[in-house]
């Protein structure tokens, strides 16, 4: 309403103002420029500094997310009141929110009302700054608005998010009628620190006294940050909210979806999500990152490409998702058509895509693209430097990990943990030992990081590679308790193999027996020593002990895409169309290999621990046939890119940089461990992997 002494062309400014906020027609950019035209007219006629139109227009810029607008308004204001500052603090960001209360209580010539209060407590709440959270409240206490029921239920939930669940519950235990609000900030506070059994009793107690859940006490009760050990719960849940007329409730389902996703049941996941008439956003995120996490790739890109196909825009983390997606699969070409739509959608300026796309690149073998990308963001943080310098070491680049490394620092960024993972790794599949051993003393004494399980892992790796197993072996006596497990002992036993040092590969075998006693690559590896140094009997007492137990290997296959079509091949596989051709092709090309020097290592092929079976009589490994395909049906000179779903063998590598050296092609291998660019042949690990 305006202000009952102001002439009518104010009042008819409020009255366009409201009927231009109240408007759906000509859509966002439309409706801004006649806010900004409106603003200009209310400043011609004089009334930047009233607080009435001021507190109009700000609504109205907040309604549009015109924040910067809604601030230039508020700051023409010489004396805001109440009102205005409230109307500013529901359009701030958080942290500006908080900065803002601050100001207003410095200044002192509005007096902060519950208002206020209630929309700078949820603030503090969605930073987890409890400290800020206790200052308002004592100030709430001070000025006697803490008693309000919107403050109270705005300090439950500030505290019960914040993981003082205490102080949340005595705040609600004072209220004389706790409303429905109350008890979905209570229940809500409960579920996100894990105290599941406490967020049920609460909500069977709202119930009891007659209160009608809604679809926000739902959401809060679903527990969705921890969903092991709770799938019984879940499933009575999901009942609950047919019964009660939720099942076509977006939010609702949207939570049970994500809910089904962390206990990796897609299945049920799926059909929740399906059974949204209206899906949001959040919908889409919380299926495709679903599927991606879950290792279910191609249907985490299925469904983007629906998305798209229905024209629903994605927003930065659809596309985070779908390019971790696209880089799990090795899809080059998929990831290329994602950047595409980065670049149509207007997001190359966000720091959380391009890092994505960086990663995407890395992943897909292109590290030259991939670094282009990197060189060209303004804004990168350390995640972005962490994803470029696990690159370079993911292919084998160590010495350009560690510039790079350098370079981070000087660009005075501090390293995180990951950062000196990626580091260690880089230096372990380089072969820079003592490079490696610099970055970990560093870790520990100059920044203060505990070694988790995956640098103390690279770390005997690092020493393992270069054949110092007694060096390994006695840093592991050194580790934190807590991060010796099995990456640690798997990194030692698989030394063990490359160097034929039987007697500490059984020592770590049985440290791998004891904790992860269903991994048959253990067994495999063990038992290929055994074989390799003609301990046959040590080596069939292994194998039985596997089949004992039923254990079975994981099957090794190989993907190359051409023409953005994947071809998956599987050792001695003969299901490809083309499969009479690529025989015979591969038979003429191993004359040609042999011509050149190459001889097929059948002893190297025992200890190939998460590969094919050696039947070299009367098969061919997954990688031999994809390369030929890929030879078959590309133009000479192009490169060849294939993807190994396990650690290539010795026999592989070999005939591969023998292979580029015949064909004069660049082929680059994607193995489960790193990535091989052969040319002219020589590999770039430099045999080390």
């Amino acid at each position: 309403m305006p202000s009952p002494g102001l002439p009518p062309p104010a009042a008819a400014l409020l009255a366009d103002v409201g009927a231009l906020r109240r408007s759906s027609r000509g859509g966002v950019a439309s409706l801004s420029a006649s806010a900004r035209a409106l603003h200009g007219l209310a400043v011609a006629a004089g009334y930047a500094g009233d607080t009435f139109v001021a507190s109009a227009f700000t609504k109205l810029y907040s309604t549009l997310s015109r924040g910067d607008d809604a601030r230039k308004v508020f700051d023409a204001v010489p004396s805001p009141d109440t009102v205005l500052w409230n109307t500013l603090l529901a359009v701030l960001s958080r942290s500006e929110a908080m900065e803002a209360f601050v100001r207003m209580v410095r200044a002192g010539s509005a007096q902060p009302d519950s208002t206020t209060l209630s929309s700078v407590l949820p603030a503090a709440a969605e930073v987890a700054d409890v400290t800020m959270g206790r200052c308002v409240h004592a100030f709430g206490e001070k000025c006697g608005l803490a008693q309000d029921e919107h403050v109270v239920t705005a300090l439950i939930s500030l505290y019960a998010k914040c993981g003082d669940t205490e102080c949340a519950r005595r705040l609600f235990d004072r209220m004389v009628v706790p409303d429905l609000v109350a008890y979905n900030a209570l229940i809500s506070g409960y579920s996100v620190n894990g105290m599941v059994g406490l967020s049920v009793e609460l909500f069977k107690d709202l119930v009891t006294l007659g209160l009608r859940p809604t679809s926000s006490t739902l959401v809060a009760l679903i527990p969705v940050h921890s969903p092991f050990g709770h799938e019984q719960l879940t499933r009575c849940l999901h009942a609950y909210v047919v019964k009660a007329g939720f099942d076509a409730n977006a939010p609702v389902l949207t939570a049970l979806t994500t809910l089904y996703c962390r206990l990796n049941d897609m299945d049920s996941a799926r059909k929740a999500f399906d059974a949204m008439p209206e899906k949001t956003m959040e919908s889409w995120n919380a299926m495709i990152s679903g599927y991606a996490q879950n290792g279910l790739t191609e249907k985490a890109v299925a469904l983007f490409q629906k998305m798209q196909a229905l024209n629903v825009p994605p927003n930065p983390l659809t596309i985070s998702s779908t390019l971790s997606a696209c880089a799990q699969l090795g899809a080059l070409s998929l990831g290329k058509w994602v950047h595409k739509i980065i670049s149509k959608e207007n997001l190359e300026l966000n720091v959380y895509v391009i890092t994505a796309l960086i990663d995407m690149y890395v992943k897909c073998g292109s590290i030259v693209e991939a670094r282009r990308i990197f060189d060209r963001m303004d804004n990168k943080n350390v995640v972005s430097w962490n994803v470029m310098i696990s690159g370079y070491g993911l292919h084998g680049q160590g010495a350009e990990a560690l510039k790079l490394y350098k370079d981070m620092l000087d660009a005075n960024l501090l390293p995180t943990s990951s950062t000196f993972l990626s580091v260690l790794y880089a230096c372990s599949h380089g072969g820079l030992v003592e490079e490696g051993r610099t970055a970990f003393r560093s870790m520990t004494s100059h920044y203060g990081f505990t070694p988790g399980i995956e640098h103390c892992t690279c770390m005997v790796d690092l020493l393992g590679r270069a054949g110092r197993l007694k060096e390994a072996y006695e840093l592991i006596s050194e580790f934190p308790k807590s991060a010796i497990g099995p990456g640690v002992w798997g990194a030692l036993l698989a030394a063990c193999m490359v160097h034929k040092d039987a007697d500490l590969a059984k020592l770590a075998s049985q440290k791998l027996f004891e904790l992860e006693p269903e991994n048959t690559g253990y067994y495999v590896l063990l038992s290929n020593l055994y074989t390799s140094k003609k301990q046959y009997s040590e080596a069939a007492g292994v194998r039985q002990e596997a089949k004992s137990k039923k254990l079975v290997k994981t099957p090794g296959c190989t993907l190359i895409e051409i023409g953005d079509k994947p071809h998956v091949f599987m050792a001695g596989d003969r299901a490809h169309p083309q499969s009479d051709a690529i025989y015979s092709y591969l038979e003429k090309l191993t004359t040609k290999m042999i011509e050149a020097g190459y001889r097929p290592d059948t002893e190297a092929a025992l200890y190939d621990v998460e590969e094919e079976e050696k039947e070299h009589m009367v098969k061919v490994h997954s990688e031999k046939l994809a390369i030929a395909f890929g030879l078959l049906n590309t133009e000479p000179g192009t490169e060849i890119r294939i993807i190994k779903n396990l650690r290539v063998c010795l026999d592989c590598h070999n005939a591969t940089k023998i292979i580029s050296k015949v064909t004069q092609r660049l082929i680059v291998v994607r193995d489960a461990s790193r990535f091989h660019h052969f040319r002219d042949g020589v590999c770039s690990c430099g045999d080390y992997w």
